[in-house]
């Protein structure tokens, strides 16, 4: 039972991680949104520039940890 709600949950194609990925990034897109609006100027811009920053480093760490045969 275990191994099925495991399956659930694992990533097993790079379009799957790719929907992962893109989820993050529209997440990460609008909290840098709020910090824009919550904290004006450079800090707010630069709150903004590292909640991507911090989805393309997991990114590249989802699509490092997948095992695809091609």
């Amino acid at each position: 039972m275990f191994d099925r709600l495991r399956n659930l949950f694992t990533i097993k194609t790079k379009f799957e991680a790719f929907l992962i990925i893109f989820g993050l990034a529209m997440g990460a897109v609008e909290r840098g949104m709020h910090y824009l609006h919550q904290y004006s100027g450079f800090s707010g811009k630069l709150l903004f520039v590292l909640c991507p920053l911090a989805v393309f480093m997991a990114g590249g760490k989802i699509l490092d940890s997948l095992y695809v045969t091609d």
